[in-house]
């Protein structure tokens, strides 16, 4: 047989955590304890109204077949009395949230339903992978915009040429920011807004570390910004916001046309959720939320340790106000991913490597705080032995 796949896979690298997980299950074969501070995925438990509720939904007869590919009212509505409380936002429930099998989903799905080829998406650079994934996938033209503070990405966004603007058809942002934990406030969100309605450019914020955070800090919701819903979309999640990674639950909430368009292509590519999750995803939102204060407060903690520890190996890091990241650069010269691989096979801790997150990346490591502080705490001892090893 000739080549099977489409010319368009080329697009699409090798996902590099799936690469780093096959390397870890076999060093684990082999008898060694690997501490993953890799990927964000909560180590915490959902709250348990949402647990309990899936429990009770799960056994009733008739919860088990096809949903609508909107999901429940029950779900929709939930999302909006979530953007009414946390952020004074007002939307509909029937056109302007949809909910998504995750938001990585959603994302990638929206360029399919969006991107032409030759079209411009300005993309954050570090920055989460799917962006340009998914532009480059319809044969889209992503363009790197360097972010490692809020501000420096706005200058840069403002600053970019003005061809370059003019030909833009969506721009990502993305606060507090994977990977470098950068953020930025309500007025740096309006000029953001200001220039997408300048030149016709469709505003994306992904916001799934919006409800993690620190100290006194906020993150604002790019809605917030009066009229924002004619020329923005925000994708929420509830893999962060609820520690419910694993049961891809999701939402896009904002400009109508946006989300009508992705819900048409949905209606193709999936067919919707499962009840109980639904349910029990509705609970989540629907319920008290002063136990993200707790949980935010055990996520400051770890912060704080692997900040010290970072310091002591002379590593000093700027203590980011929210996301569940620490973002360093390498102390030697040694490229991310070798040095990835290095830390791995000689003290068995696992980083996620800069470079993954575009060419600006390179030179750095991203640390999820997604481990308990015991197990951060012997993987920043290793860390500190693992360097000395290998730079």
């Amino acid at each position: 047989m000739g080549e099977l796949k489409a010319e368009r896979m080329g697009a699409l690298q090798a996902n590099y955590f799936a690469i780093l997980t096959h390397t870890i299950a076999a060093l684990e074969k082999k008898g060694k304890d690997v501490i993953r501070l890799d990927i964000g995925s909560p180590d915490l438990p959902p709250p348990e109204t949402a647990v309990d509720d899936l429990k009770e939904w799960i056994e009733k007869p008739g919860c088990h077949g096809y949903q609508s590919h909107r999901g429940t009212s029950v779900l929709r509505q939930a999302w909006v009395d979530h953007y009414q409380r946390q952020y004074g936002v007002n939307l509909d429930p029937d056109a302007q949230v949809l909910p998504l099998l995750g938001s990585k989903e959603g994302i990638f799905h929206l360029a399919l339903a969006l991107v032409q080829a030759g079209d411009v998406v300005l993309v954050p650079d570090p920055g989460y992978q799917t962006y340009a994934a998914g532009t480059r996938f319809c044969d889209g033209v992503a363009r790197s915009v360097e972010c490692f503070s809020g501000n420096e990405f706005l200058q840069r966004l403002v600053n970019q040429p003005e061809d370059v603007l003019r030909k833009a058809k969506m721009m990502w942002v993305n606060f507090p920011h994977n990977p470098t934990g950068a953020t930025v406030d309500l007025t740096q969100m309006r000029e953001m807004v200001a220039l997408a309605r300048e030149y016709g450019i469709l505003l994306c914020h992904d916001a799934a570390y919006t409800q993690v955070t620190f100290g006194d800090y906020q993150a604002p919701s790019v809605l917030e910004v009066q009229g924002a819903g004619e020329v923005c979309v925000e994708f929420n999640s509830l893999s962060k916001l609820s520690n419910m990674a694993g049961w891809r639950m999701g939402a896009v909430v904002g400009n109508r046309d946006v989300i009508d368009a992705l819900y048409r292509l949905k209606t193709h590519a999936d067919s919707g959720q499962f009840c109980p999750m639904m349910k029990a995803g509705a609970s989540a939102l629907a319920g008290h939320q002063r136990w993200i204060s707790e949980r935010n407060k055990r996520y400051w903690n770890r912060r704080d340790l692997v900040l010290e520890a970072l310091n002591s190996m002379g590593i000093p890091v700027d203590p980011p106000r929210g996301g569940l990241y620490i973002w360093f650069p390498i102390p030697g010269d040694l490229p991310s991913r070798q040095c990835v691989q290095a830390l791995v096979e000689e003290v068995q801790v696992a980083l996620a490597p800069g470079i993954v997150f575009g060419s600006h990346g390179e030179g750095f490591l991203r640390l999820s705080l997604t481990a308990p502080l015991e197990q951060l705490r012997e993987g920043m001892e290793r860390l500190s032995l693992g360097f000395s090893r290998i730079l």
